[in-house]
């Protein structure tokens, strides 16, 4: 679909006369430029009418984002004036209904500056190549900063977190969550283990995503001493790699060890907020039984140059920990680990000669019961790599800031991702399964899984293609659109009284079947919840007491489960002949289930099955798409071989019926291999196709051994045919041969005779 045609199917009736006049400008363009070319005189219409349609769009998404924020202030003087009466809970009720509506407005404002965005895009790109000119750049420069849409969809994000903490003290009927529950964004975590799933979300659908994760969830605000704003949902990560792109290569090929080295910080980073955090991913770590782990300390902005030179050691680090925490066994504990791990850290930039490579930076907002880390919801919008260039004596450019959308960074040190990146975590260790509210938004049409996906592999790919070995699977899609038809009951809708509808419920109905849902949840993992809990008082549980699966080790880890989990497959289909026959993740049984329990003589937590949320287990609509190409490849492979195969049976065939005795052998040779050959190839041919069908990778797509195994055979009966024609070398077999020939002749002259 054209964007013209798009842009008329999506607008908002009430509010058609504030959109951006695309059609019109368009064909206004293509009209002058037919008619006469193009001229300086064009060039100024056209620069003026853009110039007040974003100062239309800008203005009217300005009052109405006003609008909506003097309805939510109201709404929360109105929740603060309400006392506990025996009517309180109508009028919570009555208010969430009030927050409801408010989100919904501000969903149809987000898709108003979304789709006004796009169109602007679209309009100056069709503009630079009707014309040849560079309006493009006249637009980031001057008036998208006068007029900046990009700012008003931070406003935006901010506003749905505000929403989000009124809704949810609606839920729990003005008893505000404790305090002590909440964690620090870069506070200490104890390891656990998790299951994570990662997908795109289009910009259309990035609100009310969020807006269907809230009614569930709450925004988990880290910082609560201080009012919410923009710049408390920016992350920064400056990632480290060498010149050769070692680490790169590892996590994309997923070796054994393989690194991620960055180092993080949250919104600004100035003398007020200069925490640094040192975190490394490793792939199946030796020291932790092949399980991959998260690890991460915490510096201050002046240590990070001397810690990275290596001036300032693990050893100085771990004894300024010391001297700053109570002298306990559990920070003595903590002190070693962190010490582990700025080892490792330190000696790797050291022996690999890593360097900042490439900056990733996006806005985030993330979803969690707060005190509970059962289940966690991130979303990453407004995400942006930017290519690291600094000099020997820092680790970070100090022109970048976090003021998204960086207009003025070169477009050759840029790659902006047109998507968001949703991410789920699931412990699985706490017995943690994917909600069913969270099973059936992954399964619709607002998002599109792509597992594996890595924001440095995806970063480093787009900033050093001529660098980087190899790139990642997901490029190939990365040019399709990944909307899709709408899925029924899922999303956010208005019923023909035009009240709000989430996934196709009111919300009270939405939070009664949440509530059983949650009662049943709880009564299969035997927690110690009473059957008479409301849905406020199940949401401000703190879970946060399982200190028994904290680990022994030595360092602070966290087991990403999305490399070693069990994978649980639906039942092999009967169509499928190669799935009936091949052992691969099979779920194991009772008994082997059992015996993962206990372990050396030690009790562990076994590795859940996935989830359906979970990169291992795809629905048909979510499984990642093969290019139909990739089938034809393998099709052409396997025509290839039977080729191959035709003609050493055509050679055969004749070395059979025309041939003495020592010809026939090696056409028999012939045959022999020709039908080994067929076979295997055919063999290859639907392994692959089953690999590409079920988007697993058993053995490798390449033959490495098929065709040495050819030519050794081929040479084997060539030798062959040689030692046995080996004779016919002599003399003294071309002297019998003539005799023969003689006594053939005379033998044929005699019976003539007779």
């Amino acid at each position: 679909m054209k964007f013209g045609a798009h842009l008329e199917s999506k607008i908002y009736e009430p509010w058609r006369s504030s959109y951006l006049v695309y059609n019109q400008i368009k064909v206004e363009m293509k009209r002058r430029q037919l008619d006469h070319g193009w001229t300086k005189s064009d060039e100024v219409d056209v620069t003026r009418t853009l110039e007040s349609e974003l100062a239309k769009v800008y203005r009217f998404a300005k009052t109405q984002l006003k609008a909506i924020q003097q309805r939510a202030d109201q709404g929360q003087v109105a929740l603060n004036q309400l006392s506990n009466t025996k009517d309180s809970k109508n009028k919570y009720d009555a208010l969430a209904d009030t927050f409801t509506e408010i989100l919904f407005d501000i969903n149809d404002l987000a898709k108003f500056l979304q789709l006004n965005a796009a169109g602007f895009e679209k309009i100056l790109k069709k503009h630079d190549r009707y014309t040849n000119l560079d309006l493009r750049s006249m637009y980031r420069q001057s008036m998208s900063q006068q007029w900046s849409l990009d700012k008003l969809s931070l406003q935006l994000d901010v506003l749905i977190v505000k929403i989000s903490g009124l809704h949810d003290l609606c839920h729990l009927h003005g008893h505000p969550r404790s305090q002590q529950q909440a964690y620090s964004q870069g506070g200490d975590q104890t390891a656990f283990e998790r299951a994570t799933a990662k997908y795109w979300i289009h910009p259309d659908n990035i609100t009310e995503v969020k807006s269907i994760i809230l009614f569930h969830l709450p925004v988990h605000v880290f910082n609560q001493k201080k009012q919410y704003e923009v710049e408390d949902m920016a992350v920064s990560s400056v990632y480290f790699d060498n010149k050769g792109f070692d680490l790169y290569s590892e996590r994309l090929s997923r070796d054994d060890g393989a690194e991620a080295i960055r180092l993080r910080w949250y919104g600004p980073l100035n003398q007020d907020n200069n925490n640094v955090y040192v975190e490394r991913k490793t792939h199946k770590a030796a020291w932790l039984d092949g399980k991959s782990v998260k690890d991460r300390f915490r510096l201050k902005e002046p240590q990070v140059v001397p810690f990275l030179a290596g001036k300032y050691t693990a050893d100085q680090f771990a004894e300024d920990l010391r001297n700053s925490k109570k002298s306990s066994a559990e920070s003595a504990a903590m002190v070693e680990e962190n010490r582990f791990i700025a080892s490792g850290v330190q000696q790797s930039v050291k022996d690999r000669r890593l360097a900042p490579t490439c900056r990733v930076f996006y806005n985030r907002t993330a979803f969690q019961l707060p005190g509970d880390q059962r289940l966690r919801i991130s979303l990453d919008s407004n995400l942006t790599f930017i290519r690291e260039e600094t000099e020997e004596s820092e680790w970070r450019r100090k022109d970048v800031g976090i003021d998204y959308p960086f207009r003025y960074v070169a477009d050759k040190d840029i790659s902006r991702f047109p998507y968001a990146i949703l991410e789920t975590k699931l412990q699985t260790h706490l017995g943690q399964e994917s909600p069913a509210w969270l099973t059936a938004l992954i399964e619709s049409h607002l998002v599109h899984e792509v597992p594996r996906f890595s924001k440095y592999l995806h970063g480093a790919s787009m900033l050093f293609k001529e660098q980087v070995p190899t790139y990642p699977y997901w490029l190939s899609q990365f040019g399709q659109d990944i909307r899709k038809e709408p899925v029924a009951n899922v999303g956010l809708s208005r019923s023909l009284s035009l009240k709000p509808l989430v996934n196709g419920h009111y919300r009270q109905s939405l939070l009664m079947m949440y509530e059983r849902e949650l009662k049943e949840s709880n009564n299969k993992t035997k927690d110690t919840f009473s059957k008479g809990k409301k849905l406020g008082d199940l949401r401000a549980i703190n879970f946060s007491s399982n200190n028994k699966f904290r680990q022994e080790k030595p360092h602070l880890s966290i087991n990403l489960l999305d490399t070693e989990a069990v994978d649980q497959r639906q039942p092999n289909s009967g169509k499928d002949v190669l799935s009936r026959i091949w052992n691969y993740g099979t779920t194991p049984t009772s008994a082997q289930f059992l015996s993962l329990l206990k372990r050396d003589g030690k009790k562990e937590t076994p590795n859940l099955p996935r989830t359906s949320s979970s990169p291992g287990r795809f629905s048909k609509g979510q499984m990642k798409k093969t290019e139909p190409k990739t089938f034809f490849a393998n099709e052409r492979t396997f025509i290839s071989w039977l080729q191959f195969c035709a003609l050493l049976l055509t050679v055969a065939l004749n070395l059979l019926n025309n041939g003495d005795h020592i010809s026939r052998v090696i056409g028999a040779v012939f045959i022999i291999i020709a039908s080994m050959l067929s076979l295997y190839a055919l063999a290859r041919f639907q392994i692959r196709s089953w690999q590409l069908r079920n988007n697993k990778q058993i053995v490798r797509y390449d033959d490495v051994w098929g065709p040495t195994v050819l030519c050794i055979l081929i040479v084997i009966a060539l030798v062959v045919n040689f030692c046995l024609r080996a004779d016919t070398l002599s003399s003294s077999y071309e002297d019998t041969s003539a005799v023969d020939v003689l006594v053939d002749a005379a033998a044929t002259a005699a019976v003539e005779d007779l």
